[in-house]
């Protein structure tokens, strides 16, 4: 019943147009065309093709109903048909759109879609009788008249006249329901168009955008429209579930997310119904859904994950404290243990043999264990050196900052009172490696880790949960070895008589033995729990996932496929509107998992909005931001016009490389395209884009003066360079290096369940006589521990169709040959990047790049050079989009 109501709604929309076009070399085009005027005697030629589809399927498996029903349609008649469409000859019913040659059908459908276990790529044979007088097609439709969709990913044309560069490739990668329309194949700006394609191309947008759909949005809908964070809360369960509304106000100001349309729930018309946990089949274009290899993937991991939570969590009901590590040995024992699988042939063979991605990925052959956690980097060489200080110090590298000393608050005196530093010169003297203050600042070598600002104002409403924590600042000092070393942890909370009344702040330093050394570690733990929670929500999720999301359906509703930006951008927005919508669903919603392991709570999400409003877009631009941290300083000498202040700093040297080849792609890529600022000035299209990216997609922020006016070719190259450094490199550095820290949870614990003990109480003595126990009572509990690696588990897993920087999905993204020779070239720049990052990490003077713990950084490591499709813990690669 179902998929007749799919196939009803979809059979009276309009003929299935693909705008898949011809090459664009002039030189070409006209040997063709005159090649057509010889043959004047000869009127009809045929053309040869090959169609490449893949069926509809759930994970791997077939769906047998919809293949039978099929084969049916296919026996009455209904069968897949395509039209070439002339780029000479108008259509005789509306003139500004191409003539359609005659219906080509895919051939032996029958016989070729066989029935077989797993979803499988089928290619088709398909004859095109063509009117030579047509000229060379500009174009190609297609009409599914089947009972269910199916996945197009290519046509190939053979034997045409004039191809002299031979067979003409048509890369699709689109979901075709019955009857509906799709994709091109070809760069064209706007007014370059071909003036039969024109209509083809706007009609095409319009349906894309669709602003005339009201309700819920269907899974064959291909509709990209905007949307508030309104689907967090559930307010129909009452007050504790509700949450406030992301976006479209000055309060709570947020990026859109793509719209669902689902109707409003009943105590709060402002805010979107949800869906049931265990559905996941949420609203996005069907283009944007997972691959079947994809989703199996993920699920895979998810099902690994959930039986490594409930083992442990079984096992501890029989313990004398139920959801209580009680030493660090049984926080090891997660990993140790149970059953190794096998690494080698043996299981290669076996896994090969294992039909179902989903399940083959419970089988992996990189020696981890079954029903156990991987045992994370951090851990391998040492089970003591995540606890140095200078490995703290390494870990805390990404977000430092410098300081004037003593560290100021910006925030709002008035309401907060005075939330200055209390650190003063003499807390960190006998630690400075005999400077003073003013040398070392004079120096650049005093650094702050600063969470304090960002905190403080949610403090009072996160201490009222079960959380207990303070807002914190780490002070650092920069040593002759370039190697960091901790000064002084500042812990602050709210004044006891109101926020108006200032912060009370202790201030802790090193120590090493006694119960002093006990009470640094838990300074460095607070300090570590503030920095994972900022971590997760504003380094990961904010500055990659959500700022990315309204740029992908922007570019979708004003781009045409046709056009070259998109072109240039589609690659690096793979699957991130679908990892979004999910998170949605179970992870940043309310009582959500990152809700439940992370310290801000159900405060989370609002919290990250208070940042959002001091994002700026230019600043995301790696030199920008190094230089607005103050970790670099202008230096037009440069490759990037800056130096570095932290010599031996890995995400900057290897990010400084990698924003550096992406900026060099932009520019050789789009100036094939704009020869002069005319040119982006009068693209309607580039112009609409921009438009609605910063007045709807980045609405709240629309009046900022910092956004690009997009009247140059440099404001174009600077934009693109900016969303393919986020989407690939950026989301890589935040993200895959999660398990390999944060898997062992006391080294980058997420959440604090008590205050620092003062002397004289029970918690003091507990420190005293059993540190471990004290600080893992301190910490996440058991439940929350195992939940949060499960999910930083998956988060740093590549896929095993993961696409890297520097790859595409297809050799034949596009026909014309400069922009090809261009790929290429970034291509290597690449290749030489990653071996650069080999010889800096075997360069023993560089001790920010392995640390006491032995880790190798390889969070930027392009990976472009591995074609393995292996996926699984690697800790390197640059996927070229946010798609985990």
């Amino acid at each position: 019943m179902q998929n007749s109501a799919i196939y009803n709604a979809m059979i009276h929309t309009d003929i299935a147009e693909i705008l898949c076009v011809k090459p664009k070399t002039e030189k070409r085009t006209k040997t063709m065309e005159e090649d057509v005027k010889k043959k004047k005697n000869k009127k009809t030629m045929k053309i040869e093709g090959e169609v490449v589809v893949m069926k509809k399927n759930f994970l791997d498996f077939k769906d047998a109903m919809a293949s039978f029903l099929d084969r049916v349609h296919e026996l009455l008649g209904r069968r897949v048909s395509l039209h070439l469409v002339s780029s000479l000859q108008p259509d005789p019913a509306n003139e500004k759109r191409g003539r359609l040659g005659k219906a080509a059908h895919l051939e032996k459908w029958v016989t070729k879609i066989k029935t077989s276990v797993t979803a499988e790529e089928t290619a088709f044979a398909v004859t095109f009788d063509w009117d030579e007088s047509m000229g060379p097609p500009a174009a190609f439709v297609i009409k599914n008249h089947h009972h269910s969709q199916f996945y197009l990913k290519s046509l190939t044309l053979r034997n045409f006249p004039g191809g002299e560069g031979g067979p003409i490739h048509f890369v699709c990668n689109s979901w075709i329901y019955p009857s509906h329309r799709y994709r091109s194949d070809r760069a064209y700006l706007p007014n370059e168009t071909p003036e039969l394609l024109k209509e083809l191309r706007k009609e095409e947008l319009k349906n894309l955008r669709d602003n005339e759909k009201g309700g819920e949005l269907k899974e064959w809908d291909r509709v990209y429209d905007y949307a508030y964070y309104n689907d967090l809360g559930a307010p129909d369960k009452g007050p504790d579930s509700a949450r406030p509304v992301l976006g479209g106000s000055p309060d709570f100001p947020y990026p859109r997310r793509g719209k669902t349309g689902r109707k409003p729930t009943k105590s709060d018309p402002k805010s979107e119904s949800r869906l049931a946990l265990l559905n996941l089949n949420i609203y996005v274009p069907r283009d944007e859904r997972f691959s079947h290899v994809k989703f199996s993937d993920f699920l895979a991991y998810a099902l690994k994950s959930v039986t490594q939570v409930l083992v442990p969590e079984i096992a501890s009901v029989c313990d004398k404290t139920i959801n209580e590590f009680d030493s660090f040995e049984d926080v090891f024992h997660l990993y140790d243990g149970s059953i190794k699988l096998a690494n080698g042939h043996t299981i290669s063979k076996l896994r090969d043999v294992i039909p179902w991605e989903m399940f083959r990925e419970l089988v992996r052959n990189d020696g981890e264990r079954f029903l156990k956690f991987p045992l994370p980097d951090v851990l391998k060489e040492s089970r003591s050196a995540w606890r140095t200080d200078e490995e703290f110090a390494r870990e805390m590298l990404a977000g430092l900052n410098p300081v004037e000393f003593p560290p100021k608050s910006n925030l709002d005196s008035t309401r907060y009172g005075n939330q200055h530093s209390s650190i003063r010169e003499e807390h960190i003297k006998p630690h400075m490696n005999g400077l003073s203050v003013k040398e070392a600042l004079g120096q650049n070598k005093l650094y702050i880790l600063d969470h304090h600002d960002a905190l403080m104002p949610y403090l009072t409403r996160i201490n009222s949960t079960n959380t207990k924590t303070y807002a914190t600042r780490t002070l650092l000092l920069l040593q002759e070895d370039g190697t960091l070393k901790p000064l002084a942890i500042e812990l602050s909370l709210p004044h006891a008589q109101g926020e108006s009344h200032g912060a009370v702040s202790k201030i802790f330093t090193p120590a090493e033995k006694g119960v002093e050394g006990s009470v640094w570690q838990l300074a460095k733990a607070y300090a570590a729990v503030n920095d994972s929670g900022y971590h997760q929500l504003i380094s990961h999720w904010l500055k990659t996932h959500a700022v990315i999301e309204p740029f992908i359906i922007a570019s979708n509703r004003q781009l045409s496929v046709v056009h070259p930006i998109y072109k240039l951008l589609h690659p690096h927005f793979r699957d991130t509107m679908n990892i979004n919508a999910l998170a949605r669903h179970v992870l940043i919603n309310s009582d959500g998992v990152l809700e439940r392991t992370v310290f801000p709570g159900r405060y989370a999400m609002e919290m990250s909005s208070s940042i959002y409003k001091n994002w700026v877009f230019t600043d995301q631009a790696l030199p920008k931001d190094l230089l607005k941290r103050g970790v670099a300083v202008e230096n037009p000498s440069s490759d990037n016009g800056i130096e570095l202040l932290i010599e031996d700093y890995p995400f900057a040297v290897d990010g400084l490389e990698i924003w550096s080849a992406i900026k060099t792609w932009v520019r050789e890529y789009c100036t094939i395209y704009y020869k002069n600022d005319k040119a982006v000035q009068n693209d309607t299209e580039i112009q609409e884009w921009w438009n609605e990216v910063r007045t709807e997609g980045h609405g709240d922020l629309q009046h900022e003066s910092w956004w690009p006016s997009m009247q140059t070719c440099d404001d174009l190259m600077e934009a693109c360079t900016i969303i393919i450094w986020v989407a690939s490199a950026l989301h890589a550095a935040v993200n895959f290096g999660q398990y390999p820290y944060a898997g062992f949870l006391p080294n980058r614990p997420t959440v604090s369940r008590r205050f620092m003990p003062e002397p004289g109480t029970e918690e003091y003595t507990e420190l005293e006589e059993n540190e471990e126990v004290a600080f893992l009572k301190t910490i996440t509990p058991q439940l929350q521990t195992l939940l949060g690696i499960s999910i930083i588990e998956i988060l740093s897993m590549h896929s095993t169709d993961e696409i890297y920087l520097g790859q595409r999905d297809s050799p034949n993204w596009t026909v014309d040959d400069e922009p090809l020779e261009a790929f290429k070239r970034f291509g290597k720049s690449l290749e030489l990047i990653e071996n650069n990052i080999i010889q800096r990490n075997n360069d023993k003077k560089f001790k920010n790049r392995t640390g006491p713990v032995n880790i190798p950084y390889t969070l930027l490591y392009p990976n472009t050079t591995d074609y393995t499709r292996e996926g699984g813990l690697t800790g390197k690669g640059i996927p070229n989009s946010v798609s985990i």
